[in-house]
């Protein structure tokens, strides 16, 4: 294979097939971590997941230091739903696990709200701001997959919001940090031209270690 080399996360929260399928689709060559070793040749890292907050506790110890030493290295990072929320400080659906702090704000339960159920499952539009790198070419507006039942707060980092209830960030970027609450391997041409700007972002096999040389991660890490 001679795609860009993305390490995937591997911390017992969802099933890693269909991203792995994704990423592949997208141009990358993905490969499932098995420690934080697997981190050091990688041009990026996706942090996926689903389900409950406190799964996250795993991604603790070595791991945690090596994601937040990629994060400094400059080299990508997408989180992915269980995995956006974990780039935040906190969630209140497990107050005593921490998330990677490396975006401010804590993610909370979505409100409910006259015809809508949480959890949120299913199809729903985005309302893009501009200058994105990960959403560049989707128009607002478009459609992509969500199941969820928290969500982080619309920030400066915010990128797209979605609303379920309530307005939330369904994607965010900063520098050379990413996040997506929707499931871009479950999104259709929409999700998978995420995808391939995250990867390609990420840089190219020939490029040792890809790096944004302006990322806000790299000089406050």
């Amino acid at each position: 294979m001679s795609g860009t080399r993305i390490a995937v996360v591997d911390y017992r929260a969802g099933n890693l097939t269909s991203v792995l399928k994704g990423l592949r689709a997208a141009g990358a060559e993905p490969m499932v971590t098995s420690g934080p070793g697997d981190l050091a040749m990688a041009g990026g890292v996706v942090i996926p997941g689903v389900g409950h907050f406190s799964a996250t506790a795993a991604l603790d110890g070595p791991m945690r230091q090596a994601l937040l030493s990629f994060a400094a290295s400059g080299r990508g990072v997408l989180g992915i739903c269980l995995g956006l929320q974990f780039l935040f400080d906190s969630s209140t659906e497990a107050p005593g696990v921490p998330g990677l702090g490396l975006l401010p704000g804590e993610c909370t339960l979505l409100p409910s709200a006259a015809g809508l159920k949480v959890p949120h499952v299913g199809w729903n539009s985005l309302s893009i701001r501009p200058g994105s790198v990960l959403l560049d070419g989707v128009a607002t507006g478009a459609q992509v997959y969500f199941t969820h039942s928290y969500a982080a707060p619309v920030t400066d980092a915010t990128v797209a919001i979605a609303e379920h209830g309530a307005p939330f960030a369904a994607a965010v970027e900063r520098g050379n940090l990413f996040g997506v609450q929707f499931h871009p391997e479950k999104s259709s041409d929409t999700g998978l031209r995420i995808l391939r700007s995250f990867v390609r972002a990420c840089g190219s096999p020939d490029s040792a270690i890809p790096r944004f040389p302006d990322s806000p991660i790299s000089r406050s890490c």
